[in-house]
């Protein structure tokens, strides 16, 4: 898996460029003049408690709901407007599991490298090798069924990145997952910003997954109160960590924030 970069620092147009969008079901605001953006090749943590806007966010940028106010933009396309040109950019990995446990590893992402007219020698280089870099090689033939949760999300993984997205979104990826898979899967994805400089944009409300040198977005019932990298985050909360920033910013208290270790 190649990803080139076109262009030095500071000149790239970012990744994801989320302006003043807005989102609504029915009387309900989900999401309040929300701006961010994030720059290729870095790992962003999307944070916030359950309900704090991360899923809809997600469905926005995935052109899964219609964009009404405000504007997405990746890699310079935008998503209502050119949601091919965007859509084509990047890879996504929900939450709830969606491969067809029916099938093998193999044949769901064949049938995924059909989608984006992959197909035959080339689909079957670029699934071998994206199972070697999730740690999943030699699974190709096992049904999907068989595998552990987090077994099932490498292999969502590798299927997000079958048509080489320059962008990675993934909602709470390792939710329901044990300590070790959450760690395993979290290394893999970090390792990929660092050698094929992917953009990855990671939704999460488990603190422990948050690392010093990250960027984030903290969501709080929509709004979107506070983003940076976590140095600048946690000086301008007035905390002390990471931990602290995500406590005051959420408003609840320190000893119920989520986290990986027990």
């Amino acid at each position: 898996m190649q990803h080139v970069r076109t262009s030095g620092p500071g000149d790239e147009v970012a990744a994801l460029d989320v302006v003043g969008v807005s989102h609504s079901y029915g009387p309900k605001r989900a999401l309040n003049d929300v701006s961010f953006s994030i720059a290729p090749a870095t790992f962003t943590v999307l944070l916030g408690l359950n309900g704090a806007g991360k899923t809809t966010l997600f469905s926005l940028i995935s052109h899964l709901y219609d964009t009404r106010r405000g504007s997405i933009r990746i890699f310079g396309h935008d998503v209502s407007r050119a949601s091919g040109e965007a859509l084509r950019r990047v890879g996504i990995v929900f939450q709830a599991r969606t491969l067809d446990l029916d099938l093998s590893v193999h044949q769901n992402l064949s049938y995924h490298a059909a989608l984006h007219g992959i197909g035959g020698r080339e689909a079957r280089q670029r699934i071998a090798a994206l199972l070697d870099t999730v740690d999943m090689q030699g699974r190709q033939h096992d049904k999907a069924r068989s595998l552990s949760g987090g077994q099932i999300r490498r292999i969502e993984i590798a299927r997000a990145l079958l048509h080489r997205p320059s962008l990675l979104l993934l909602d709470e990826a390792t939710v329901g997952l044990d300590i070790q898979s959450r760690a395993g899967i979290l290394a893999t994805i970090r390792k990929l910003v660092e050698t094929e400089g992917i953009g990855v944009l990671w939704a999460t409300h488990l603190i422990d997954e948050v690392k010093d040198g990250d960027h984030v977005v903290v969501l709080r019932q929509g709004e979107l109160v506070a983003k940076g990298k976590v140095a600048d985050v946690v000086r301008t909360s007035g905390a002390g960590s990471i931990r602290d920033a995500f406590s005051r910013l959420s408003r609840i208290e320190a000893a119920g924030i989520p986290e990986i270790s027990p």
